[in-house]
């Protein structure tokens, strides 16, 4: 496991660190008694600088295959040739911007097609098509406003303003300012960590000073906002607003009501599982039933075995593309309610990963893949 439980990002560290420990003790298969599997924990904290010597640690001195970890893109970007360098396997669980697809690398998580997409799918029909983005200073912002900003060009919307943040940056007053000037139909949102409570707080604020702005009328739509930060925001500070996701906790399934009352019975009554918490245990889930069948770790034998069949999880029926390696997932917008869960108010069946966006979309109004160029880039 290679999570950062410290530091702006801590809250989604630790509902991944927790759903990963849990699943890899709640494995489906009984193990063998030639598999005995040992898990190896390492937290870096949130140190950029650090994740390449931790994931070292794992691969070489711990003699790890796989990892299960990572949040930021800059993160996972870090350590992917490490991982292929020691032939391995990362598993990654988060929310991410596309436009990869690697061998040693098992995406779980949902790239822009069954989150982006489904929300813009969402809001510019119901709010209007002049979007206002937001994100976090690396990747993940630049990338999702970028992919945010073709797709609101070709359906004939606008950009009215875009602005950047640092991860750990509060200081959201000239944002607001922007916001109240320019009037936007939607803003999105791509922030992350302690930026992205700030922002919300102050446009809760907003809307309280001026009606235009309330969530009702203008929301903040966001691709990876979760369960697991809404206590940061404050009680009904984010209330009205969306965010898009391969689970809630509010999901009304009997399979959902067991795993919630088997969390609560873990981590404690309050606990609500988020996105990240779900898809971490269901993926260490896999990475230990998936050994413990095939009775090997070996990163080949395991990518070829979890390629070649579904598999039945709290996200629904797994299946992960030979061609990707992402898995389909289920789209779930969701309304933040003042108890501060969220209220599902459009649901999708699992879609086809499309991390290159090389196809268009079977539903919505979008269609990426339509009327595009390629170009050579040197």
């Amino acid at each position: 496991m290679l999570y950062s439980t410290e530091g702006p990002y801590a809250s989604i560290g630790r509902d991944c660190w927790d759903g990963a420990h849990l699943g890899m003790a709640h494995p489906r298969t009984q193990a063998a008694p030639s598999v005995d599997l040992q898990l190896v924990s390492a937290n870096p904290r949130a140190d950029l600088s650090r994740y390449l010597g931790e994931a070292q640690a794992l691969l070489r001195d711990h003699g790890c295959r796989h990892i299960i970890g990572t949040i930021t893109s800059a993160a996972r970007k870090e350590i992917i040739p490490l991982v292929e360098k020691h032939d391995a396997l990362l598993w990654y669980v988060c929310p991410y911007e596309g436009f990869e697809a690697n061998e040693s690398v098992i995406y779980t998580g949902p790239c822009p097609n069954q989150h982006l997409l489904p929300m813009l799918d969402y809001v510019m029909p119901r709010f209007g098509h002049r979007g206002y983005l937001i994100g976090a200073n690396y990747v993940w912002g630049w990338e999702t406003n970028r992919l945010a900003r073709q797709l609101l060009h070709e359906s004939n919307g606008e950009v009215t303003g875009e602005r950047y943040l640092p991860m750990d940056e509060t200081d959201v007053d000239r944002v607001i300012a922007d916001i109240r000037t320019k009037v936007p139909d939607f803003i999105l949102n791509n922030l992350v960590g302690p930026s992205s409570h700030a922002f919300l707080r102050a446009y809760h604020e907003l809307g309280r000073q001026d009606p235009r702005f309330h969530p009702s009328s203008r929301p903040v739509v966001s691709c990876n906002l979760t369960e697991c930060e809404l206590g940061a925001i404050g009680s009904g500070m984010a209330e009205g607003n969306l965010s898009v996701a391969s689970y809630f906790a509010s999901l009304g399934t009997p399979e959902n009501r067991s795993f919630r009352s088997a969390i609560a019975a873990e981590l404690g009554p309050g606990r609500s599982p988020s996105a990240f918490l779900a898809t971490a245990y269901a993926t260490a889930r896999l990475v230990a039933e998936a050994i413990t069948l095939t009775g090997t770790d070996d990163p080949a034998v395991i990518r070829s075995f979890v390629t070649s069949r579904p598999f039945e999880t709290i996200l629904g029926r797994l299946v992960i593309d030979n061609r990707t390696n992402h898995a389909s997932l289920p789209a779930h917008v969701g309304r933040i309610s003042l108890k501060n869960t969220f209220d599902i108010v459009m649901s999708r069946p699992p879609v086809v990963a499309d991390p290159y966006l090389a196809h268009p979309q079977g539903q919505g109004t979008i269609r990426p893949g339509q009327d595009r160029h390629l170009r050579i880039v040197s």
